[in-house]
């Protein structure tokens, strides 16, 4: 019953997120909708950590096989990637750069916030 439990939590927010993401009049994806709903159900303490703790560690754990499908789709399009190489790398270059100050962000703001809850 709990992994259903978590399960139903987890694809409901994914469900939450699409309808919000036809509601909205811009794009946006609905994933990060998902993301944003779940962070603040955890920050307002509607859901807890171990509500999604073990299917979540599942999913994460499991993540590389979900970019199969991808990879094998984007092998169609080598003359487009080998066309436009130089873009391709800048734009890798660049993302990658962003990604890693955002997750330094992400990090710092956590551990500020649960050593603020934990008093220190």
């Amino acid at each position: 019953m709990k992994i259903l439990k978590q399960v139903g939590i987890l694809f409901g927010l994914c469900w939450a997120g699409v309808l919000i993401e036809k509601l909205l009049p811009i794009t946006f994806p609905a994933s990060v909708i998902a993301l944003i709903l779940l962070l603040t159900l955890l920050l307002v303490g509607v859901v807890r950590v171990d509500h999604v703790q073990e299917k979540s560690d599942f999913l994460l754990g499991n993540l590389p096989f979900f970019f199969i499908p991808v990879a094998t789709g984007i092998m169609q399009y080598t003359d487009v990637i080998l066309a436009n190489g130089v873009a391709f790398v800048v734009i890798c270059v660049v993302s990658l750069v962003a990604t890693f100050a955002a997750t330094v962000w992400a990090v710092t703001l956590t551990m500020k916030l649960i050593d603020g809850r934990n008093g220190k």
